[in-house]
């Protein structure tokens, strides 16, 4: 099951590391955006969104066609996160908004449902082959040596980027007005609201900035990977993966669970290419066992 030569080779050698660290950082980094709004989501309005890879699935096909047809891959990305924020916004007034504070099956079929809905609509608009948006033409650089080994600049573009966000996060919830209202709204909304503020909305703008995290992650991933309906299943169930090993609620665990998760599989696909999946869910298991509230997680998971 574990090819121990193959493994030993590649921990000798700068190059072979190199490469899968780099190629383990871009999996994590595209977990960490996609678990963090899983994670954020649940941690202030206390809503497991089994739907969050459909977002991920929009913001990819929003930012293929926007890069179609105007061949700017910033604005792409603009367009894939703000547009999977949009729809978010509508996924949380129309549809959440009426199970809040319901049991966790009913928010499981509420979200079931607008999968399959998703899934069909993205078939009926963009097909159901698979699409290829290719590398932006602004990094179709010379890749960086480093160690013997090399790294695309494409690739330390998304490493960059997504810190940034994770940061940006992190700040938005624990820095500004906005994320003070959200949290003691969370706590308390009937108070908050009796001092003015309208918390439907806050609650809105937050499920869709957690959405938005979803989007931008699939129009990061667009042009490394390839865009077909159902896409979102995938990340989905690697991100809860990330959120339970990172602690429900905090988006710092999720950073750490999505780099080890991510080195895991990069590794893994050199020794144990048949256990990857396996391993993933042992190291699951095992953060359950010792630490049940995650690796940075503060109490018990509601």
């Amino acid at each position: 099951m574990i090819d121990f030569d193959a493994l030993a080779a590649c921990l000798s050698t700068s190059a072979c590391l190199v490469n899968q660290a780099t190629s383990g950082l871009i999996i994590g980094m595209l977990l960490f955006l996609v678990a963090s709004g899983v994670t954020l989501i649940f941690g202030v309005l206390h809503v497991i969104n089994f739907a969050h890879g459909s977002f991920y699935m929009i913001g990819a096909y929003f930012a293929y066609t926007t890069y179609v047809l105007t061949g700017n891959y910033f604005l792409a990305a603009l367009v894939g996160a703000v547009g999977a924020g949009i729809c978010g916004i509508l996924f949380e007034r129309l549809i959440i908004s009426r199970v809040y504070g319901q049991n966790l099956l009913m928010q499981l079929l509420v979200c079931y449902a607008f999968i399959l809905i998703v899934d069909d609509l993205v078939k009926i608009i963009w097909g159901a082959e698979y699409l290829a948006m290719g590398i932006p033409a602004e990094f179709r650089l010379p890749p960086l040596r480093f160690a013997g080994g090399f790294v695309p600049p494409f690739y330390l573009f998304l490493v960059g980027i997504a810190v940034f966000i994770g940061v940006g996060s992190v700040l938005l919830v624990t820095k500004t007005r906005f994320g003070k209202i959200v949290r003691a709204a969370a706590l308390n909304a009937p108070m908050v609201s009796a001092l003015g503020i309208r918390v439907n909305v806050y609650f809105a703008l937050l499920f869709g900035f957690g959405c938005a995290l979803a989007g931008v992650a699939g129009a990061l991933a667009a042009p490394v990977r390839s865009l077909t309906p159902g896409m979102g299943l995938g990340i989905l169930v690697e991100s809860f993966i990330v959120t339970v090993i990172g602690g429900m609620g905090s988006i710092p665990g999720a950073f750490l669970a999505a780099i080890i998760l991510g080195l895991t599989r990069s590794i893994g696909s050199v020794g144990f290419p048949l256990f990857v999946d396996g391993a993933m869910f042992m190291i699951m298991a095992l953060v359950l066992i010792f630490r049940p509230t995650g690796l940075l997680g503060q109490g018990a998971v509601r």
